[in-house]
């Protein structure tokens, strides 16, 4: 039994396709079914339960599972090990990041990381906060960014940028005249919101209550760039990380203005996985991470 063969059913179980599993191993749907009847002979025992247009793990496929999970984890964390003997940038690089960071922060060190290591393969995952944890915590990827960090069993956390919250509305708003803003003047005022189990969402709210600012939620969304477009046909005016409005305001289809009490600020910060040895190229792209926020 080569390692291939406990990726192949780790991602099947992880897309719930065996097609799709196929394409991330390059293999064909067949040849999935062919590995994953290898190991039931081998051991056995029936993993998987077939049906028409699902499968469901039996028992012993979780255990099967689980211990796929940290033999990959073995695999990969001898991979970091070997390359950092050599001090070699170089390698697989697997990166969970939640929206807002992925396609705000990342796309202009993404960039320069690749022309200054061109040897480093970075796979970039588009996630919700729950999903980074759990994708680092069983070792799918080799860290994850996320807003407002918490402490998790095996987990380590680490803040590299504050991004201050600001007010957005349309550029004909009354507010967007304001150079500043106190939060009790939005008493009133129609918010377009992000989803109530979001991070971000929950810290406003807490804001919000301190302050005594009644508001009208009126409308919700998971993600920066639903709430954005919101604003831009003047739905409403939302609460936002500065740094994921600046294009916006630049072209002129966006105002922000910033929130002078209080002063509100998302910490974003790297989660990784506790004691697990990291490569050269992990170790460049969180430095170049912090030094880029630095800069900004």
């Amino acid at each position: 039994m080569y390692i291939d063969t406990f990726k192949v059913f780790c991602d099947l179980v992880e897309t719930g396709s065996f097609s799709k599993a196929g394409a991330l191993n390059s293999i064909t749907q067949s040849a999935v079914s062919q590995q994953i009847r290898a190991i039931e002979e081998r051991f056995k025992v029936r993993l998987v339960e077939r049906g028409q247009r699902h499968f469901a793990l039996t028992p012993e496929g979780r255990v099967f599972l689980q211990a796929g999970r940290e033999i990959l984890d073995v695999f990969n964390d001898l991979d970091h090990r070997l390359h950092a003997l050599r001090n070699v940038v170089a390698g697989e690089l697997r990166i969970a990041s939640i929206y807002s960071i992925g396609l705000h922060e990342l796309p202009p060190l993404l960039q320069s990381f690749r022309q200054t290591y061109p040897d480093v393969e970075l796979h970039v995952a588009y996630r919700r906060s729950p999903q980074v944890y759990a994708q680092v915590a069983s070792g799918d990827v080799d860290f994850g960014l996320v807003a407002y960090p918490m402490k998790r069993s095996g987990l380590q956390t680490e803040i590299f940028s504050e991004d201050r919250m600001v007010l957005i509305c349309h550029p004909q708003h009354t507010l967007a005249r304001r150079p500043k803003i106190r939060l009790a003047e939005l008493n009133g005022e129609k918010l377009i919101s992000f989803e109530p189990d979001q991070p971000t969402r929950k810290v406003i709210d807490r804001h919000l209550r301190a302050h005594a600012v009644e508001i009208e939620h009126a409308m919700e969304f998971d993600n920066i760039e639903t709430v954005k477009r919101a604003v831009e046909i003047a739905s409403g005016v939302s609460i936002v990380p500065g740094y994921t409005v600046r294009q916006e305001v630049k072209s002129g289809v966006l105002c922000a203005v910033p929130i002078e009490s209080p002063k509100i600020s998302r910490p974003l910060g790297i989660v990784s996985k506790r004691n697990r040895a990291r490569s050269p190229a992990h170790k460049e792209f969180v430095e170049a991470l912090k030094q880029g926020a630095a800069a900004a």
